[in-house]
């Protein structure tokens, strides 16, 4: 196997975990997941060879995982909107919660493909200043479209 191969399948194995989580945030379907993971890993290894290393590689996994689903998503027809409650313990395991986080999930989806973005970043606790990073915005644009968002989601109706 070549070096590039080689340093390649590391990564992968390395960030699988955040762009499954990147994939499941834009689609429940597991053959749509594994058609995104897919896609991601195509537009990764068309990047690998040309990565300048401007950013940490995990910016960059962050960015073409979500670019790519962004992507796939404006391909969509527009989703409709349902509102929540942002009120809820997410670590209580009550049979209420488990609905107002299923609730959050779906109303999330139907966010804008950036705005999803930005919130499963924000909900990863990465920093502001990481999200800007990573999809390419201030840190004062990333506060300001978190607070937006965060109206958003809680002024949705059913």
């Amino acid at each position: 196997m070549k070096t590039l191969e080689i340093e390649f399948t590391q990564l992968v194995k390395e960030y699988k975990s955040t762009i499954y989580t990147v994939c499941y945030m834009f689609s429940e379907d597991p053959e749509e997941v594994n058609d995104l993971f897919q896609e991601i890993l195509v537009n990764m290894w068309r990047g690998f060879g040309s990565f300048k290393g401007r950013s940490s590689v995990a910016t960059w996994v962050w960015r073409v995982s979500l670019n790519t689903c962004i992507s796939g998503e404006r391909k969509k027809k527009p989703h409709q909107s349902v509102p929540l409650s942002l009120n809820f313990n997410l670590f209580d395991s009550t049979g209420e919660d488990d609905w107002q986080i299923q609730m959050l999930h779906r109303r999330i989806s139907r966010l804008k493909p950036f705005d999803r973005a930005i919130v499963l970043l924000w909900l990863e606790n990465l920093s502001y200043e990481e999200i800007a990073a990573i999809v390419g915005i201030s840190v004062k644009n990333v506060s300001v479209r978190l607070f937006r968002i965060k109206e958003e989601l809680k002024n949705m109706s059913n």
